[in-house]
Parts: C-alpha cells; sequence; structure tokens
C-alpha cells in the first residue's frame, strides 16, 4: 500500500514524455518527473521515490528528501503568511501549509517553528503546531539508561521540554545541562527517572559507570589533541572543565580518578598527562 508523505518502493510500469509513471496500487499510475529519473532507469525498475500532491492537487513523486515526512515533529521556517494561512520550508518546491486553525500562536514569516506534519482528509499534507495532543505525558516501558532521540522543545524554568522518541514529553533539567541547546535541535539523551507518575526526566550524559566510561574516553581524546597534557586538575574550576568537556565537575573528577587508577594519566600539580 502506497503511503502519502512517506518513501515508498514503486516499480517504473510506463514512461512518457513527462517523466516515468509508477505502479500505485489504488492510487492508479503515480508520475515521477523526467528530472528525478537516471540514465540507467528502465520499465520494472524499482524506485525509492517520496510520495505527495503537487500544487494542483495531483500525486507526484520526487527522488528529493524533505525535512521531515508524514508523522514526525520538525522545526521549519515561515516563507509565507497570507489569508489561507502559514507555509513552511520542508525541503520539497511546493511548501507545507501550516492552517490558521493548526497554529498554536501567529507563525511570522522568516521565523521558525515547531510543527508535526500529518495528513489531513483530502490525503494533502499540512502541519500543525498544535502537538500536545500528539505527545503523551506518561510513557511506557521504558528504563533508566536507556538511550532515546529527542528534538529540543520549548525552555522553561526548570530547563527544558524535549519530545522523547516522536512520541511523549520529557524534561531536561538546567542544573544538568553543560552544552547550548537550542529549539528544534535533534540530540540523543538518557532516561534519567521515569517518575511515580510515569513522566520522564531526560540527561544528556550516560547515567552510571557507562558514563563516566565514555567521559574517560573524552578526556583521552581531547589530551591527544594537545599534545598529552591539559592545564586542568580536579581543582579547576567547574566553568573551565563545562567549557572544555561539557560535563560537570563532580562527572570529570570520577573519570580523571577511573584513569589515574588505569595508568592511562599521571595527575601532576598544574595538569593531567598522558600515559599511554
Amino acid at each position: 500500500m502506497v503511503a502519502i508523505g512517506r518513501f515508498n518502493q514503486l516499480e517504473i510500469v510506463n514512461n512518457n514524455d513527462a517523466g516515468v509513471l509508477l505502479e500505485a496500487g489504488e492510487f492508479g499510475q503515480i508520475l515521477l518527473p523526467k528530472r528525478f529519473v537516471g540514465n540507467q532507469a528502465k520499465l520494472g525498475d524499482e524506485l525509492t521515490v517520496f510520495i505527495y500532491l503537487d500544487s494542483e492537487d495531483r500525486l507526484i513523486a520526487t527522488t528529493e528528501t524533505p525535512h521531515a515526512c508524514e508523522g514526525d515533529f520538525a522545526w521549519l521556517k515561515v516563507v509565507e503568511v497570507n489569508q489561507v494561512g502559514a507555509f513552511l520550508d520542508w525541503g520539497l518546491p511546493k511548501d507545507l501549509l501550516l492552517p490558521f486553525a493548526q497554529q498554536k500562536t501567529p507563525p511570522a514569516e522568516g521565523k521558525r517553528v515547531l510543527v508535526k506534519i500529518y495528513l489531513d482528509n483530502s490525503h494533502r499534507l499540512a502541519a500543525t503546531s498544535r502537538i500536545d495532543k500528539y505527545l503523551k505525558e506518561e510513557s511506557t516501558g521504558y528504563k533508566v539508561g536507556q538511550l532515546v532521540d529527542l528534538i529540543i522543545a520549548d525552555k522553561t524554568e526548570l530547563g527544558f521540554k524535549a519530545i522523547v522518541d516522536n512520541a511523549y514529553w520529557g524534561i531536561l533539567y538546567n542544573n544538568e545541562l553543560f552544552q547550548p541547546l537550542k529549539k528544534g535541535e535533534r540530540v540523543k539523551g538518557y532516561i534519567k527517572r521515569v517518575r511515580e507518575d510515569k513522566k520522564l526526566d531526560i540527561t544528556l550524559t550516560q547515567p552510571g559507570y557507562e558514563k563516566i566510561s565514555a567521559v574517560a574516553e573524552q578526556i583521552i581524546a581531547v589530551l591527544k589533541e594537545h599534545d598529552g597534557y591539559l592545564m586542568i586538575t580536579d581543582k579547576s574550576t567547574p566553568e573551565t572543565i563545562r567549557s572544555v568537556f561539557r560535563i560537570s565537575k563532580k562527572v570529570y573528577k570520577k573519570a580523571i580518578g577511573a584513569l589515574y587508577k588505569q595508568r592511562r594519566i599521571a595527575i601532576e600539580d598544574n595538569g593531567i598527562r598522558l600515559l599511554d
């Protein structure tokens, strides 16, 4: 079954002056314009194409990659606002409509907005900035330390709200952030805690021993970049440590302690030295 707003593998069944025709089951045959057809393409070949509606509301195929697909959340730029709604640049020739009824707040031209892409009742792809209804507060099946995909959303007094695995809300806390974040940024994170109310607390650094091990290798890599010596010790300021490694002083001290016990570094009065 062909999925509109997603990539599909479709067979070339015909061709004409405009391009090639792809078999799309219940939707009949869909045109892939000539500019997207490779010189070696022939009848019977299967091509991976993205399907959407063109400016005349006809199904059309492309080999171009949009910034996001149907069902995805994305941070998209507003290119026009008119009497129909706002239009967003999502990487394809036909801009994506953000209807007035789907706007959480009126967007400004030239700014970006966090939206979810959906398929309306007429099979048209559209965007909504009313994303709360698509995200659950209560999670299921997560364990502490589990790796997750995050999209940074709104900044709050506590830190940042983040979309977890395209399905749930989570919170990143200010006192645990050691790198700058911006709205719409995609990053990897870890489950820090599943609260009693099943809401998720998230961290960008891996919990437990695995985190210390990863940080230790990060310190080794930075040492190698600086000829095996850094003027940073366990007595350096938290700000200095954060600016170089983007970690807390507490985590840094544990990591260099582990490296010292492994005899991979020497801790000197004014810095640390690589022994590898």
